[in-house]
């Protein structure tokens, strides 16, 4: 326990959380303090560009073989399944209509890259190495879970078809093409790419990462200041516990595999995290009857910063302890 909270307060005191809750706090504050868009969206290209090369980079190293396999095979699945368990969660716990809720079950079995990329500093920050293939199991564990809250809205009475600007949507969604092209750019070009282009992939990386999630602070203050209709306690709860219980699966699924330390926690990070970029995107096309501050506020405002805070730090020290 005393390891726990000494990693949890270390984690806390990261120039990278510290960012995001500057930006919190400015935005509960009412402070005029905002972030362009036009340089919001071009640090999330960087920082997508970056994690993908570096990824590719490392598989280029590594290889491609059965583990490689292996875990996006249990990516995918991950992200199938899990929307049925907060399905079912959101069902028991809130009032949420099926459409509300089978739209919410979506993002948490999608995945968020910021809180993946998160995960992966502070394994630099211990000296912890990790599978470099696993940003190719983030990717995968973008889509599959859209088309499962589209098939839970489907049992219902008001079914879903799967159009073609859906599949446009989910297929050529930005992040998930920058993430898979820049991850074989990296593949292709291997450690001579590397040596190329890393004082721009690697040094200033840590940086962007701070101002990005100062906006995302920004942005997850104004959700929850207007969420005060939405933010019932069911609803709040949900946004805590979901996480872990998507951690957990992600942990059976890395101890099975055979991960690496750093490979465990990132598998449960992945299945802890909510998504807040593709998964809404996807949902204004297929579901326009949800309700986007219901998923966006949970996404954001609850379990994004869940994650940062006490969600990682705790994956660590499980994942530590039964490796």
């Amino acid at each position: 326990m005393g390891d726990l909270l000494a990693l949890s307060i270390e984690n806390l005191m990261s120039p990278i959380i510290l960012s995001f809750a500057l930006g919190l706090l400015a935005s509960f504050a009412r402070s005029d303090l905002t972030i362009p868009e036009a340089m919001a969206k071009g640090m999330s290209i960087y920082l997508l560009f970056a994690i993908g090369f570096k990824g590719g980079v490392s598989v280029a190293d590594h290889g491609v073989d059965a583990s490689l396999a292996l875990s996006l095979i249990a990516g995918v699945l991950l992200s199938a399944l899990l929307p049925f368990l907060a399905y079912a969660l959101l069902r028991v716990m809130t009032k949420l209509s099926t459409i509300d809720a089978a739209a919410v079950a979506g993002h948490y079995g999608s995945i968020s890259i910021v809180t993946f990329v998160a995960a992966t500093s502070v394994l630099e920050s211990q000296g912890i190495t990790s599978e470099g293939y696993m940003v190719a199991v983030a990717a995968a564990m973008e889509a599959p879970a859209i088309l499962s809250a589209l098939w839970l809205v489907s049992r219902g009475s008001q079914g879903q078809k799967m159009e073609s600007d859906l599949w446009r949507e989910i297929l050529l969604n930005g992040s998930i093409v920058l993430l898979i092209g820049s991850f074989f750019i990296g593949y292709a070009t291997g450690a001579e790419g590397m040596a190329e282009i890393e004082p721009f992939v690697v040094t200033p990386f840590k940086g962007v990462l701070c101002l990005f999630l100062l906006d995302m602070g920004l942005v997850a203050g104004r959700g929850l200041r207007g969420a005060s209709g939405v933010l019932t306690r069911g609803v709040f709860v949900f946004g805590c516990i979901m996480p872990l219980f998507g951690a957990g699966a992600g942990l059976i699924a890395g101890l099975i595999l055979g991960l690496s330390t750093g490979g465990v926690v990132l598998m449960m990070t992945l299945s802890a995290s909510a998504s807040y970029i593709a998964v809404p995107a996807a949902m204004r096309v297929a579901l326009p009857q949800a309700n986007p501050s219901v998923y966006l506020t949970l996404a954001l405002g609850i379990t994004f910063p869940f994650n940062l805070t006490l969600g990682i730090p705790i994956y660590l020290a499980v994942a530590t302890a039964l490796t």
